[in-house]
């Protein structure tokens, strides 16, 4: 894999062992060329795997990343490819995500979740992010997930601002309302 644009852009990011699902180049440079400036701004990146959309924002500015991964098998992969984004201030937590977003340790102007495909429970999610105190109307979450999958336009209390298909799958753009 490869940073698909920004400073680091073409440098190549590590795969981890285990199961892994990443992004493809044309939904991932689609995603932040939608996304915009991210100079100066924090980014969230949920079932990070890789940590390709972490760098992805760090190449585009972004100086606060925080990845979450519970696949303890990826962490190495995770902290060697993390060492690109020198300019970033990174925080990497390799526990549950569910239990990590029940407790957030501050705001994020942007979060993004690629939970593997068969994850039930990718509405319950949003639904906690939307309830947090911390988030407000100018977080940006985004989901990606199978076509199979319905997410509703209305999650608790986020709105759906944007949706996207890249071949079977769909990028969902999510606001609290």
């Amino acid at each position: 894999m490869r940073i698909t644009s920004g400073k680091y852009r073409g440098l190549r990011v590590q795969c981890p062992p285990g199961e892994i699902r990443p992004a493809m180049d044309r939904m991932r440079e689609s995603m932040f060329a939608i996304l915009g400036n991210m100079q100066e701004c924090s980014f969230l990146d949920l079932f990070a795997g890789s940590g390709i959309m972490a760098l992805e924002a760090a190449s585009r500015g972004a100086k606060k990343l925080y990845l979450v991964e519970k696949d303890k098998r990826k962490s190495k992969t995770l902290y060697t490819n993390m060492k690109i984004a020198q300019e970033a201030e990174v925080q990497i937590r390799m526990m549950d995500v569910q239990r990590f977003i029940r407790a957030l340790p501050c705001a994020f102007d942007f979060i993004h979740l690629d939970p593997p495909f068969p994850f039930p429970n990718k509405e319950l999610l949003l639904d906690i992010l939307g309830c947090d105190p911390q988030m407000s109307k100018e977080t940006l979450i985004t989901i990606h997930y199978p076509k199979e999958d319905d997410l509703g336009e209305k999650i608790g209390n986020l709105q759906r601002c944007n949706l996207r298909q890249y071949g079977r799958s769909f990028l969902g753009f999510y606001r609290k309302m």
